[in-house]
C-alpha cells in the first residue's frame, strides 16, 4: 500500500505543477552539504542489487561447468563402453569367424579383416583371441601369439566383459565377447577397446559458450542497475524520504476517509490513481496504474465513460455483479492537467435482478460452448476429458468423470450396482487436487451419492460435505484430505445415453464460492446429458474399432516360415484411423523355393479386414497347388469376382445387410528358386516391385500390370527376373508411395532414394524406407516386405539324365548313393534310393521323352524326378491280384512331403526326406 500511495502521490504532483513540494525543490540551494551518490555505491540500493547479480552469476557459472564436466566424462565413458561392446560382438557375429577360427592359420584369415574392421569402427584394437587367451590378431603384428592382458576368462564361459582400464593412450574400455559355434560352443574371443578421449570433447565445445553467456549475464546485469537507478531518481523528482512521507500520509488520509471509489484518468485514458474502493468495485487487477482503462478488465460501457472523459452525473452503469452511479467530471477547467475524475458509489436495489439475468447468460453460454467442445474426437478417455475442462472455472472448481470399466473397452455394462468404475478424468483450477488420479479403479460404495445416483440415475446435491457421513465412507483417508483441501459442495450427476448407464460426473466446488443449490442441478444435468451421448459414441467406435483390429491381427501372419532361399524383413503399419486390407505372405514351396506375396483391399474396416482374410487363406490353398504366378492370379480373379457377386445380391427377406461389394483388390505374387536364381512373378493392378541390386543400384522391372482383382476378362502374364546373389527385391502397397499431399512420382522418387544403398540388412533397409517415405499422417496401411535372394550352392545340387530304360534306374541308384556319402548323409541313403527307384521307374513306365533326376540339399533332402509328361500319379489301393500301384504308398510313408507340380515342358514329382 505505501508503495502504491507513493507512485500515486509522484503521477499527481506532474499532473498539479503548483504543489508545494515542486517549488520547494526548485528552491533547494546546490550547495546544500549533499552529493548525489553514484548508483555503483554500495549504500545504493542499485549497487546492492548490483553485487547481488554479480554474485548470482559467478555460482551458476561456477555451478554449470561443474556439471559439464562431470556430465562429459559420464557419457564418454558410456559412449566408449557401448562402442567397443558392439564393434566387439558385431566382428564375433560376422560371417567367416567361426570357420576361420577353426583353419590352419587363423592369423591369415582373420588379421586383415581385423584392420579393416577396426578403421571402419574407429576403434584403437579389435583383437581375436583363442580360448587360451592368445592373440591371433593384434594392431602390432609383432604382438599376435602373446597372451591377452586383460580379464577374458568369464567370455570362455560365454559371458560378455567390460571393462575400464588405464592404458598407454590414457582411460580406456574393452569388451571382449565369445565366438559359438553352431552348437553353440565358445571356440574364440573377439576383443575391442577404446580410449574415452575419443568420444569427448563436448567440454571444450561449450565452456567458450558458458564464458560468453557469464559475460553477457554480467553486462545486462550492469546496465539493467544503471537504468533502474535513473528511473527511480526521475520519478521521484529528488525528494528526500522525509518529504515523501509526509506527502504519503495526507494523501492516504484523504483517501481512506471517503467511502466512495475515485479514479483519475490522464488525457490518453490511461489511469493515474484509483482508491481502494475504487479497486473493489470494479475488481481491477494489481497494479492498474499507467495501463488504458479499456485493458482493465471492465464492462465496455464503464472503460468507455473512463477513456472518453465525457461529463456523468449519477448515471448507472453495470460492473461485474454490482450497479454503480458514476460521476465524472473534467480536471483542465482551470488550466489544469488533461483528463478526468471519476467517482463510484455502490447501487444495491437492483444487484439481485441483474445478478439473476447474468447467471442465465452465463449458464446458457456454458451450455452452447459445451456443445462445441465436448465429443471433439471418438475417444472415451478424451470426451471425459472435454467435459471435466469445460465445466471447470464457470460452473465448478473441480470436476470427476468416473465411468464403468466396460465402457472404456467399448462394452456395456451389465450390472446395476456394485461395477468396478474408473477414474477417466479429473480437472480443477489447481493441478494439486486430493481426488483419485485418472486410472484409478475402484467400487462406490452404498452410502455415498455416487452410488445412489448410479442406481437410481438421479442427480444428488451434497451442499456442505462436511456433514455427509454417507459420502466420507467411500475413502475416509481421501475424503478427509478433499475436506481439508477446502472441497465444500458436490453435486454428481448419472451419465446415461441410450438407455445405457455408463458412469457418473461429479462437479466439486471449494469454499469460496457459493455450494451447489437444487435449482443448479438442471445444469449439471444437461452437461452430463450432452457428454453421456459423446461418450457413448464414442464407445461405440471403440468397440467397432476393437473388433476390427483384433480380426485383422488374427488374419496376418504372426510369424515368418522357416526357409532358406530369402533373408526376408517386413513392416506392416496400419493406418491412424481405421483398419485397412492389405496384407502379406511367405509362402515355402517344394523345391527349397519361396513364394512373396503382398495384396491390397480397397477400403477400410471390418468388411476390408475380412476380405483380406478370405483372399490370404485362397492364397495359401492356390499355392499347395503348385500353381505358376498368372494362374494363381487368375483363380484369384475368378474367387474374388464371385465373392463381389454374393456380397452384391439383396440380402434374404426379414435380415439386414447386403450389397456391399469389393469396391476393388489387387495383388503380386512372386516365386523365387535358389537353385536357378530366378524370379517368377505376376502382378494384379499392384505397384511394382523395386530390386535392389548389392552395389546399390535401384531398377523398377517392367512386370505386365494386369487388372485389379476382380474385373475379369484380361489374362495375366508373367515376369522373370536373374538378379545377382544378394540382390534384395522390395515388394509393397500403395500406402507407402500414395499421399494427398504429394505425387506419387514424387512417391517413387523417394522410395529409390531410400533404396539406393549397398551393404543394408533387409530389417534395416525397411526401418530406412520407412523414414524416408513414410507420409506424416498415414491414411492407408501399408504392407513392405523386403528379401534379399540366396542362391543354393553347387555342391549341394545333384541332377542326372536318365534313359528312358529299365536298366538306367541302377546306375542312377549307385550315382544317388555316392553322392549322398560325400555329403555325409548315409543315413538316408536307404531312403532316397527306395523313393528315387519308384519315381524314376513310373517316369520309364508311363512318361515319354528325357527323365532327370535332381537332388537338393536344404533342410530336408529334396528328390525330384521330372518328365515330360502331364500325367499325375495318384494314390489308390492296390487289389490283390494287381502287380503295381504299391510304390506310392512307399514314397508317401517314407517321405516327409511329396507332390507334383507342372511345367511348361511336363512335369516334375518330388519327394522331402527328413534329415538327420
Amino acid at each position: 500500500m505505501a508503495r502504491f500511495m507513493g507512485r500515486s502521490w509522484a503521477l499527481s504532483a506532474r499532473m498539479f505543477p503548483g504543489r508545494r513540494p515542486r517549488s520547494r525543490r526548485r528552491e533547494r540551494p546546490e550547495a546544500a552539504g549533499r552529493r548525489p551518490g553514484t548508483w555503483l555505491s554500495a549504500r545504493s540500493v542499485a549497487g546492492q542489487v548490483f553485487l547481488l547479480q554479480l554474485v548470482v552469476v559467478l555460482l551458476l557459472v561456477a555451478a554449470a561447468s561443474i556439471a559439464l564436466v562431470l556430465q562429459v566424462r559420464h557419457d564418454a565413458t558410456n559412449e566408449a563402453r557401448h562402442r567397443s561392446l558392439a564393434v566387439a560382438e558385431t566382428f564375433a557375429d560376422s560371417p567367416g569367424i567361426a570357420p576361420a577360427l577353426r583353419s590352419a592359420n587363423p592369423t591369415a584369415v582373420l588379421q586383415p579383416r581385423a584392420e579393416a574392421a577396426r578403421k571402419d569402427a574407429d576403434v584403437d584394437f579389435i583383437v581375436v583371441l583363442n580360448t587360451k587367451g592368445i592373440r591371433y590378431t593384434h594392431p602390432n603384428t609383432a604382438k599376435i601369439g602373446q597372451h591377452f592382458l586383460g580379464n577374458y576368462r568369464a567370455a570362455v564361459q560365454g559371458h560378455t566383459i567390460t571393462e575400464t582400464y588405464t592404458g598407454t593412450l590414457g582411460p580406456s574400455v574393452r569388451a571382449v565377447v565369445p565366438v559359438t559355434d553352431s552348437h553353440g560352443k565358445v571356440i574364440g574371443l573377439v576383443a575391442s577397446g577404446i580410449t574415452v578421449s575419443k568420444v569427448s570433447g563436448l567440454a571444450n565445445r561449450q565452456i567458450p559458450i558458458l564464458v560468453g553467456a557469464a559475460g553477457a549475464s554480467l553486462a545486462l546485469a550492469t546496465g539493467g542497475t544503471a537504468l533502474v537507478s535513473g528511473r527511480l531518481r526521475r520519478q521521484t523528482r529528488g525528494l528526500d524520504p522525509a518529504e515523501m512521507t509526509r506527502m504519503y500520509e495526507h494523501h492516504d488520509a484523504v483517501l481512506h476517509s471517503v467511502r466512495e471509489g475515485v479514479l483519475i484518468v490522464d488525457g490518453d485514458g490511461r489511469l493515474l490513481l484509483a482508491n481502494d474502493e475504487a479497486r473493489r468495485l470494479l475488481a481491477l487487477p494489481e497494479h492498474p496504474e499507467g495501463r488504458p482503462v479499456t485493458e482493465l478488465g471492465m464492462e465496455p460501457q464503464m472503460a468507455e465513460v473512463l477513456a472518453s472523459g465525457q461529463i456523468v452525473s449519477d448515471e448507472v452503469l453495470v460492473a461485474g455483479d454490482r450497479l454503480l452511479a458514476v460521476n465524472n467530471r473534467p480536471t483542465d477547467r482551470d488550466g489544469g492537467p488533461p483528463g478526468s475524475v471519476t467517482t463510484l458509489r455502490d447501487s444495491t436495489e437492483l444487484r439481485a435482478l441483474s445478478g439473476r439475468a447474468e447467471e442465465a447468460q452465463i449458464h446458457l453460454k456454458l451450455l452452447y460452448d459445451a456443445s462445441v467442445e465436448i465429443g471433439t474426437t471418438l475417444d472415451v478417455g478424451r470426451t471425459a476429458e472435454e467435459l471435466a475442462q469445460v465445466a471447470v472455472d464457470r460452473f465448478a472448481d473441480f470436476v470427476t468423470v468416473d465411468l464403468a470399466g466396460p465402457v472404456l473397452r467399448g462394452e456395456e455394462p451389465l450390472a446395476v450396482g456394485g461395477i468396478e468404475m474408473c477414474r477417466a478424468a479429473v480437472h480443477g483450477i489447481r493441478d494439486d487436487h486430493p481426488f483419485y488420479p485418472v486410472d484409478t479403479r475402484f467400487s462406490f460404495v452404498a452410502s455415498t451419492p455416487q452410488a445412489w445416483g448410479f442406481g437410481s440415475g438421479q442427480a444428488v446435491v451434497e451442499p456442505d460435505l462436511r456433514e455427509a457421513d454417507g459420502w466420507r465412507a467411500q475413502d475416509p483417508g481421501r475424503t478427509g484430505l478433499v475436506v481439508d483441501y477446502g472441497v465444500r459442495s458436490l453435486v454428481t450427476v448419472p451419465l446415461r445415453a441410450r438407455g445405457v448407464m455408463l458412469g457418473m460426473v461429479s462437479f466439486w466446488r471449494t469454499e469460496k464460492r457459493d455450494p451447489f443449490e437444487e435449482d443448479e442441478i438442471s445444469l449439471a444435468e444437461e452437461l452430463a446429458a450432452h457428454a453421456a451421448v459423446c461418450i457413448d459414441n464414442a464407445r461405440r467406435y471403440t468397440r467397432e474399432h476393437t473388433m476390427a483390429v483384433t480380426l485383422q491381427h488374427s488374419l496376418l501372419p504372426r510369424a515368418l516360415p522357416e526357409q532358406s532361399a530369402l533373408d526376408v524383413a517386413y513392416r506392416y503399419l496400419p493406418a491412424e484411423s481405421g483398419v485397412g486390407g492389405d496384407w502379406f505372405d511367405v509362402i515355402p514351396l517344394p523345391g527349397a523355393r519361396v513364394a512373396l506375396v503382398v495384396g491390397d483391399v480397397v477400403g477400410h474396416g471390418l468388411h476390408a479386414a475380412a476380405t483380406m482374410g478370405r483372399l490370404r487363406t485362397a492364397v495359401h490353398n492356390f499355392s499347395t497347388l503348385d500353381l505358376p504366378p498368372d494362374e494363381i492370379l487368375s483363380h484369384l480373379d475368378d474367387l474374388v469376382a464371385r465373392i463381389d457377386q454374393d456380397e452384391g445380391d439383396p440380402p434374404p427377406e426379414g435380415t439386414e445387410g447386403g450389397g456391399a461389394g469389393i469396391t476393388g483388390a489387387s495383388c503380386l505374387y512372386a516365386i523365387y528358386d535358389p537353385v536357378t536364381r530366378r524370379f517368377t512373378m505376376a502382378r494384379a493392378g499392384h505397384p511394382p516391385p523395386a530390386v535392389v541390386s548389392p552395389d546399390g543400384v535401384v531398377e523398377f522391372p517392367e512386370v505386365p500390370a494386369g487388372p485389379p482383382l476382380g474385373v475379369g476378362g484380361l489374362p495375366f502374364e508373367t515376369a522373370e527376373l536373374k538378379p545377382a546373389e544378394g540382390s534384395q527385391l522390395v515388394l509393397y502397397t500403395d500406402g507407402l508411395i500414395e499421399d494427398r499431399s504429394r505425387e506419387i512420382d514424387a512417391g517413387f522418387a523417394l522410395l529409390r532414394d531410400a533404396l539406393a544403398h549397398s551393404g543394408r540388412t533387409p530389417d534395416e533397409t525397411c526401418a530406412a524406407v520407412l523414414d524416408a517415405v513414410l507420409p506424416p499422417r498415414p491414411t492407408d496401411d501399408i504392407a513392405l516386405i523386403v528379401a534379399r535372394t540366396r542362391v543354393l550352392a553347387a555342391d549341394r545340387v545333384a541332377s542326372w539324365d536318365v534313359p528312358c530304360e529299365p536298366a538306367a534306374v541302377a546306375e542312377v541308384r549307385a550315382e544317388v548313393i555316392r553322392r549322398l556319402a560325400d555329403w555325409g548323409l548315409d543315413d538316408v541313403a536307404f531312403t532316397a534310393e527306395l523313393v528315387l527307384s519308384e519315381l524314376i521307374t513310373n517316369a520309364i513306365r508311363y512318361a515319354a521323352g528325357p527323365i532327370r533326376v535332381q537332388l537338393l540339399r536344404d533342410r530336408n533332402l529334396i528328390c525330384e524326378v521330372s518328365d515330360t509328361s502331364s500325367t499325375s500319379p495318384h494314390l489308390r489301393y492296390a487289389a490283390t491280384t494287381d502287380e503295381g500301384g504299391r510304390g506310392l504308398f512307399l514314397v508317401a510313408q517314407f517321405a516327409e512331403r511329396w507332390g507334383t507340380r507342372y511345367t511348361a515342358d511336363g512335369k516334375v514329382i518330388w519327394a522331402e526326406l527328413a534329415l538327420p
